[in-house]
Formats: C-alpha cells, structure tokens, sequence
C-alpha cells in the first residue's frame, strides 16, 4: 500500500522570513495513488494582518481569519494527519518553506523537501515549455474545475489529485482501482500417456531410394563436384 498526503496551503504573501503566515491548510489522502475519502482542513489565525493581495487570491480576510486557532493549536493533529507519507504539492518549494517555518517557530522537526513530490516539476518535465500552473493542467487533463471561484486550498488538492493521477499515467479504462486477490481453489493433475520414441534412421528401402534419385535423378549436385 502506498500511502501519500495532497497538500495545499493559502498565506497571508510570499515570505514566512518577512512574517508572512500560512492561513489556510488542506490535505487529501491518497492510497494507491487514488483519493481514499479521508482529508484534513483547517483555517488558521495568521496573528498579523493578511496583504490585500493575498486576499484577492484566496478571499481570506482578517475578520474571517480572527475567530481560526492558531497553528500552534492544530500542529499535532496536522502532523498526526500527515504522519510519514509523501507530500504531493504544486510548486512544493513554497508550501514546504512556509511550513517548515511554522514547525520551526514550535520547535518541531521540519518536513524538507526530501518528502514533497512536486508536481510542477513533474508537469515541466513532460510537457516542456508549455504553461504548467494548476489551471492549464487541469484544462490539458480535461479535469472539471466548475467548483473554483478563487484559490481555496481544499478544493486546489482535490483537482490536483486528478492530475498527479494523470501525471503518473492516468486511469487505465476499465480499471476498478481495486486490489484482487485471487486463490487456487484446486489443482488437477493430468495424466499424459507416454508415447514410444518414434525411428528416425532409415529403412533398407528408404536408403535405395534415396541413393537412386542422388545417383540417377539430379545433375550436378555440388556435393558431387569436385573443389
């Protein structure tokens, strides 16, 4: 079984070192590469005002924002969550920075970037020059992204599911994604009659014939001719 955690976040910018928070984290979880029902969500009081355009990307705002726990209050069921599985985000770099940050102001042992699995990179490298954004991976994968109005975290790891799936070679039509175990039930045994080797030298007769039509039917055979 292969167990691996979809994880997104939303911020409040671009750099936990300037004091940006992460405000917002999702995790869907894979077995098998396939979404297995169980998730994780979770807003978060970044405790520091969100950016303007932060918000116009996820529609977070500090009213909403206010009344969440801070991450120090959800760090354990977060981290029990994602226990040691690999991490699938889009643009890892950025998600693991900001998380490794929090985990660091808590004293807690960091992700790194050894357990992301980063599928920009992974579109990047099969789809060369083109454009490898969430958006344009799920218009190529012809993945319905009706349900998203802005940036939410839930919603982005649900649709990156559907695409790392694909990534990784797509459903295979008339796959169940389902493990079948099969059991001999019985064995039968088959009894074979054994035959007699059957003469392979060749009769008297056989031999004349043979010598007949060398010597009187072909000419110029090239085993009669000399060097």
């Amino acid at each position: 079984m292969i167990r691996e955690i979809v994880l997104d976040t939303e911020t409040t910018g671009l750099d936990p070192l300037a004091g940006d928070r992460v405000v917002e984290i999702a995790c869907v979880e894979l077995i098998d590469h396939v979404p297995s029902g169980n998730t994780y969500h979770q807003y978060l009081n970044p405790e520091r005002p969100m950016s303007a355009e932060a918000e116009a990307v996820h529609g977070l705002g500090d009213a909403f924002l206010r009344d969440q726990p801070v991450f120090a209050d959800v760090v354990d069921a977060f981290t029990t969550f994602v226990a040691d599985a690999k991490l699938v985000i889009h643009n890892a770099p950025f998600d693991i920075k900001f998380l490794d940050h929090e985990l660091r102001l808590l004293g807690r042992p960091a992700f790194g970037m050894e357990r992301a699995i980063c599928t920009l990179e992974m579109a990047r490298r099969r789809f060369p020059g083109a454009p490898a954004n969430l958006d344009a991976l799920c218009r190529r994968f012809e993945v319905d992204t009706s349900v998203r109005v802005k940036h939410g975290a839930l919603i982005d790891c649900e649709l990156l599911a559907e695409v790392y799936l694909q990534l990784i070679g797509g459903r295979q039509p008339g796959l169940a994604f389902e493990r079948v175990v099969t059991r001999a039930t019985s064995v039968q045994r088959v009894r074979r009659e054994r035959r007699p080797a059957r003469p392979h030298a060749p009769t008297s007769d056989e031999r004349a014939a043979h010598d007949d039509f060398v010597q009187n039917r072909l000419t110029r055979a090239i085993w009669t001719q000399d060097g």
